[in-house]
């Protein structure tokens, strides 16, 4: 006999740090994309331009706000999706036991 008598809480805070894992990396990687987007756009825009470092700075700089925005809708909608997971999950133990 193992120790282990309730091995669903292990499994469901094994998805649970899956998910965060997911969340930090995608929000990592499109933070990294915008700011290489706006890096190279605006070194390209002042290259066609001849403004040197100004249209890229605004553009860094203004990769920051939107960075933020979308870092926030993705982490709200990935404490959605968990919230949800959770909650449908209190009901099915909830309903452990009951007749049919």
């Amino acid at each position: 006999m193992s120790g282990n008598l309730n091995p669903q809480p292990k499994n469901s805070k094994y998805w649970l740090n899956l998910t965060l894992a997911g969340v930090v990396v995608q929000v990592g990687c499109l933070t990294l994309v915008i700011i290489l987007v706006a890096l190279f756009g605006g070194l390209w825009l002042d290259a066609r331009f001849q403004t040197k470092p100004v249209i890229t700075l605004v553009l860094v700089f203004a990769s920051i706000p939107v960075s933020l925005v979308l870092m926030f809708v993705i982490a709200r909608s990935a404490a959605a999706k968990i919230k949800a997971n959770v909650e449908e999950q209190r009901k099915e133990e909830a309903g452990i036991g009951k007749p049919f």
